[in-house]
């Protein structure tokens, strides 16, 4: 049985083959007009380097960051809001806080939705779910007249409080449907994102539909070009949880997919993190365009139902659009190999967030691009060879990368050397990611001195050492195929879905036996979306409670106990009380517990394998070496390069090179390498 993971990145399309437990792998740039194009591509290379056939494939695994993309540079369909009569500037509004008090320029991203295409009808919904005002026909088809004289693509209907009763949603949605044509996409809010805030439920919807027929679209030729090349098996999408889904509902609910990419390095480190017994472990991503970071704890990533795309200001938190679905907690900052070099207006060096793509791509490229990047930075020190590179789809221009680093990085600093600038472009993109770091790390109350540091992605193995002493960490971990780490972990995540229920409700008086009900329905149902693409005997399912002190902001997450929900549920006041008395030392005891949401999820069950011994070879093979502009040292030093599948068991001392397909680890000077059995790099500070 083999299957094919595919990840489509902003610089490069990663491609790999499971046939029984023997791993594949190609890279292909993007093709961003039409991103399929560059995917089926690196398909067909992967099956005749294997002389397989797309008819031997048994299932597709699937990850792209279309969706983030379309948000992003506003893409997407020309989209509606219907909401209720006097909220329709709720998407202007957002929550009316500053994300930050004291800049007085600040700026937010323009609403998905121009407010000419803001639409209120007259309806209400009271917070307990009563109805207030019903809403009219007459009203209704008015209205479905103006969105078809505004020739619209998409709908978003998000009404106050439709998380409690969402009868007027369904109505509306179903007749609006009858009166415009087929082609329009309609997306309810209690559907996408059925939870309490109204600004973060309205953006979640508007998101969805004006993503959907652009995501449909894409899956429809995706999976049609499969088909015709004589594949018949499945094909699964990668949510931002970092699980999979059926592609009904990664179609019906494309802004799930937003994180799908990035998600499966995640789904790779914390796979690894638990077959090496790493207990803490930070993920460090690094691709063309971006670099991802992700804390670890337990082998289990830390995931969250907030997250924010297009952030206007400066990476800050506040600044861009709230998605509300579950999602891995990820940072996302703009340095890759990609990244462009500058001198910013004050004269100072600066890498990123902008991006040279796969069209035209870094200067080395010869592509037609001019621009500095991270990738001529590295070429112009030595830290990567001009041939091979990225598997050997490109072979790099040696000569382009050291005359744009000059021209854009040296002449405007003055500096001696070509080298010492590139070294500085390098030095600036390790800062970068470091920082991220560092700064998320605090955020969450972590020592990130004490984590692992587990790289991927082409650029990981490239960065870890430096970005590594910068945060006083001493252990990294290369992972066996890590420069498609994304594509692999894709293979090694579960069918999942997850659906919120909000509950707003004081423990003391709580209907326990209405609410198992419905959490008893909810459970049906994602249990059904999981057994719709595996055994439903290898579905098992979790309910997660989030409570609060009345009137507290920071809410309290607890498991509930599903064999019987409603001993579970009478339980949840002794168990918050403990749990808050243990995070903060005491406790409210005249305070009311308020049970403010339920998430509820199913699963595929997959049992943890022990990862198959990897023979060390016989002989060592011919020492290499290569010079290598360090920047610290200010000079060039000689290099070891050792290719890695070439390693004896015998540790290697830096610095040294260790050369691979699709990615190369750079161990700086004080760093030991040696290969693991089961084929994953250790590299030690120190050792």
């Amino acid at each position: 049985m083999a299957r094919i993971s595919i990840d489509i990145g902003g610089t490069f399309t990663d491609v790999v083959v499971d046939d029984g437990g023997r791993l594949s792998s190609v890279k292909v740039l993007t093709t961003p007009t039409a991103p399929e194009q560059g995917a089926l591509d690196g398909v067909d290379r992967v099956l005749a380097r294997l002389s397989l056939t797309p008819a031997d494939i048994t299932g597709v695994v699937h990850g792209t960051t279309l969706a983030t993309n379309a948000l992003i540079e506003r893409r997407g369909a020309k989209t509606a809001l219907v909401t209720t009569a006097g909220f329709r500037d709720v998407l202007e509004m957002r929550t009316e806080k500053r994300f930050d008090q004291y800049a007085l320029n600040i700026e937010l991203p323009e609403p998905l939705v121009p407010r000419p295409l803001r639409l209120g009808l007259r309806e209400r919904i009271l917070a307990d779910g009563s109805v207030l005002h019903a809403p009219d026909d007459a009203e209704i088809d008015a209205l479905a007249e103006t969105l078809r004289g505004q020739a619209v693509e998409a709908v978003a209907i998000g009404f106050l409080h439709s998380y409690r009763n969402d009868t007027h949603e369904a109505y509306v949605a179903e007749r609006l449907a009858g009166l415009l044509d087929p082609s329009v996409t309609i997306c309810r809010s209690a559907e996408v994102s059925g939870e309490i805030r109204e600004y973060d439920r309205f953006s979640t919807v508007c998101a969805n539909a004006s993503v959907r027929p652009l995501m449909a679209r894409y899956l429809d030729r995706m999976v049609a070009a499969l088909r015709e090349r004589g594949f018949g098996g499945s094909v699964l999408m990668m949510l931002s949880d970092g699980a999979l889904t059926t592609l009904e509902q990664a179609a019906r609910f494309p802004v799930r997919l937003v994180e799908g990419g990035p998600a499966g390095g995640v789904a790779l480190a914390a796979h690894v993190a638990r077959e090496i017994g790493s207990r803490r472990t930070l993920s460090l991503d690094i691709g063309g365009t971006t670099a991802k970071i992700c804390f670890i704890e337990d082998g289990q990533p830390r995931t969250t139902r907030n997250f924010e795309v297009a952030r206007a200001w400066r990476d800050v938190k506040g600044s861009g659009l709230p998605v509300r679905v579950p999602t891995v907690e990820l940072v996302e900052i703009g340095a890759g190999g990609g990244s462009i070099a500058r001198i910013d207006r004050l004269g100072r060096l600066c890498v990123g967030p902008q991006s040279a793509g796969s069209e035209p791509g870094p200067a080395a490229y010869g592509r037609g691009g001019e621009d500095a990047t991270v990738t001529d930075a590295h070429l112009t020190t030595g830290n990567i060879a001009a041939e091979g590179f990225a598997g050997g789809i490109i072979d790099l221009t040696p000569d382009r990368a050291p005359d744009a680093i000059a021209r854009q990085v040296q002449a405007p600093l003055g500096m001696e050397t070509v080298e010492a600038a590139a070294a500085g472009v390098v030095e600036m993109a390790d800062e970068t990611m470091a920082n991220a770091a560092r700064v998320h790390g605090v955020e969450l109350g972590y020592d990130v001195a004490a984590f692992d540091l587990l790289v991927s992605g082409g650029g990981g193995a490239l960065h870890g050492a430096r970005i590594a002493e910068k945060l006083g960490i001493k252990r990294i971990i290369v992972p066996k195929d890590a420069g498609v780490g994304s594509a692999v972990g894709f293979l090694r995540s579960p069918v999942a879905f997850e659906w919120a229920l909000t509950v707003i409700e004081p423990l003391e008086g709580l209907d326990v036996t209405a609410l198992a009900g419905r959490i008893e329905g909810a459970l049906a149902e994602v249990r059904d979306i999981v057994a719709g693409a595996v055994p439903g005997d290898r579905v098992v399912t979790a309910v997660k409670a989030e409570l609060h002190y009345r009137g507290q902001g920071i809410d309290i997450t607890l498991p509930l106990d599903t064999a019987d929900l409603v001993a579970g549920l009478n339980g949840l006041g002794a168990a918050f009380e403990a749990r808050y008395r243990a995070m903060q030392g005491f406790v409210l005891p005249h305070v009311a517990v308020e049970l403010v949401s339920l998430s509820v999820t199913a699963r595929e069950r997959r049992e943890e394998t022990e990862p198959t011994p990897m023979p060390f070879p016989d002989d060592a093979p011919e020492s290499e070496s290569r010079a290598v502009f360090d920047g610290r040292a200010g000079e060039a030093l000689t290099y070891s390069v050792v290719p890695r599948e070439g390693m004896m068991a015998a540790p290697i001392n830096g610095p040294a090179i260790i050369a691979e397909a699709q990615t190369t680890t750079l161990v700086r000077p004080g760093w030991t390498v040696r290969r693991m059995a089961a084929g994953h790099l250790l590299m030690e500070r120190g050792a």
